[in-house]
C-alpha cells in the first residue's frame, strides 16, 4: 500500500517582507541625503514678483550662469560647477552646450549685491554665444503695492 504523506506542502508564493524592508530603508536613505545634494553656488537673488519658469524637457536642465556677490562666474555645466570662471572659458562652455542642443534654456542668475555692468557683461557675453533667450532667476515675493498717493508719507 501506498504511504500517504501528511506533512506540508511547498508554498509557491514569493516572500516580500524583505524586499519591502529593503525599499523603506532605501527610502529613508533617499530622504536624509537628498536635501544635501544641493548644488550651486551661494547667490542672494533679488526679489521680483514673476511667474515661474516652465521646464521643457525634464531630462534637459536649464543652463545656468551664476554671478556671486563679488562678480565671479560660475556656470552649472563641466566638470567642477563651483569653480570660477573667466569669461572666455564660460563663453567657449557656453558655445559648445548651445551647438549640442540650441533648445536649451539660458538662465542669469545674478547676486542682488554685484555690479549691474558685470550682469550686463554675462547677458551680452551669452548672447555672443548663441542664447537667443537669456532669462533671469529671481526669488520670488509678494506684488508690491501700487503707486502712493501724492502727499501720502511712510514711517
Amino acid at each position: 500500500m501506498a504511504q500517504v504523506s501528511r506533512g506540508r506542502r511547498p508554498i509557491s508564493e514569493i516572500n516580500v517582507v524583505p524586499y519591502i524592508d529593503v525599499m523603506l530603508v532605501l527610502l529613508v536613505i533617499f530622504m536624509v541625503t537628498a536635501p544635501l545634494l544641493t548644488q550651486g553656488i551661494d547667490v542672494e537673488l533679488p526679489r521680483a514678483p514673476a511667474d515661474p519658469v516652465k521646464v521643457v524637457s525634464p531630462d534637459r536642465p536649464p543652463l545656468v550662469l551664476s554671478i556671486d556677490a563679488k562678480g565671479r562666474w560660475f556656470l552649472n555645466v563641466g566638470s567642477d560647477p563651483e569653480a570660477p570662471l573667466d569669461r572666455a572659458t564660460a563663453q567657449a562652455r557656453v558655445t559648445a552646450m548651445l551647438r549640442r542642443s540650441p533648445e536649451t534654456p539660458v538662465l542669469l542668475k545674478g547676486d542682488r549685491r554685484v555690479d549691474y555692468g558685470r550682469v550686463v557683461d554675462a547677458m551680452l557675453m551669452l548672447q555672443a554665444a548663441g542664447a537667443a533667450k537669456v532669462g533671469f532667476l529671481t526669488e520670488t515675493s509678494p506684488v508690491p503695492p501700487g503707486p502712493r498717493e501724492p502727499g501720502s508719507q511712510t514711517r
